[in-house]
């Protein structure tokens, strides 16, 4: 092992981690696989300031990158719907309005249980594969609501926390909101960064926030929300994401849906690479999860190639790789609908919540 390795992965007391140490003792599985070496799941490592303040991103080649993509990769027919089918188990069906209700959140419950209408599903002969969401999405008030409704149904209930979307409340506040969650049932975490750490570069003060939070988690998975589209360049997108990686972070997540800009291909592209060099140099896979703005069955498949191409076919599992949406569904449903029968319905057709 190189110095420069040996410097970057020494912990406090002088010791080296390697992915072999968890592989001999076993207290971890692999879960993933990239370029034929398997992964661990993230435990995090020390904060690694210099690689932080070497990271370099290359805007413009990212962009014609990203337009690259959108303009090749198309997938059509019997393989499209494979995708798509795809595509709804990696989804966390979301709802974060200020007029939710516990009605609106059980009727979204029932349609992460079916998201399929009956006659599509026996037109396609896909009843056996059980499709279903990966998760549930919602405030803190509904965990509760969604923890009953998916009772028996294997969806995971994700709950938004730390004073989310802002996250500007104070953090002994944010994380008792994370046990208050944990104690109504929640089984997934979605924490907010402060954004003002990264304009500021106080990349310790961030790395122990994510830290303390994921530590409040335990078990449970989080996912750090880095707000992309408020941290203005993607060098601090690509900083940002390996901080939280750093801290422990099961996955990073673009964005809360409230910004003005939410996931989008360049993003996507720069926080795939910074996993795929975090799995690099550690042994550990950290998921991926675009959210807000994802509206289309076309989009849907555009992300999933991005995987595919960036990370492998690891990272095109709902234990790798999430949406976060509400109103794609519905096209995927429509769209699935026209490959069985020939025909678009109107939205109208395919209610949700």
């Amino acid at each position: 092992m190189s110095e420069n390795r040996k410097q970057r992965f020494a912990f406090s007391d002088g010791s080296i981690y390697t992915a072999h140490d968890d592989l001999v003792t076993g207290s971890l599985a692999s879960i993933a696989e990239l370029s034929g070496r398997p992964l661990l799941s993230n435990r995090g490592i020390p904060l690694n300031l210099d690689w932080v303040k070497q990271v370099r991103v290359n805007t413009s080649a990212v962009e014609r990158r990203a337009q690259t993509h959108v303009a090749r990769r198309t997938v059509k027919k019997e393989w499209q719907a494979a995708w798509l089918l795809r595509a709804i188990t990696c989804m966390d069906l979301t709802t974060l309005s200020g007029d939710d209700t516990d009605e609106r959140v059980r009727r979204l419950c029932a349609k992460a249980r079916q998201p399929i209408q009956q006659e599509i599903r026996r037109r396609l002969k896909i009843d056996e594969l059980d499709i279903k969401v990966a998760a549930v999405c919602v405030y803190h008030r509904f965990v509760e609501t969604a923890v009953h409704s998916l009772e028996g149904s294997g969806i995971r209930v994700a709950a938004v926390s730390t004073g989310f979307p802002a996250g500007l409340s104070p953090v002994q506040e944010r994380v008792a909101e994370i046990r208050r969650s944990l104690e109504a049932g929640a089984d997934e975490i979605d924490i907010v960064i402060t954004r003002a750490l990264v304009f500021g570069g106080r990349w310790q003060e961030l790395y122990d926030e994510v830290a303390e939070f994921k530590q409040a988690c335990g078990r449970c998975h989080m996912k750090a929300i880095l707000a992309a589209g408020d941290l203005l360049t993607l060098r601090n997108v690509a900083r940002a994401s390996f901080v939280a990686m750093m801290a422990g972070a099961d996955f990073i997540k673009t964005s809360t849906g409230k910004e003005s800009t939410n996931a989008t291909l360049p993003v996507g592209f720069v926080m795939a690479r910074a996993i795929r060099e975090y799995a690099q140099e550690t042994g550990m896979a950290v998921g991926f999860k675009p959210a807000g703005g994802i509206r289309t069955a076309k989009q849907s498949t555009e992300w999933l190639a991005l995987m595919k191409d960036e990370l492998g076919i690891s990272w095109m599992k709902s234990s790798l790789f999430r949406f976060g949406a509400s109103g794609l569904l519905n096209d995927i449903e429509r769209q699935l609908e026209h490959f069985a029968t020939g025909r678009y319905s109107a939205d109208y057709h395919h209610p949700l919540a």
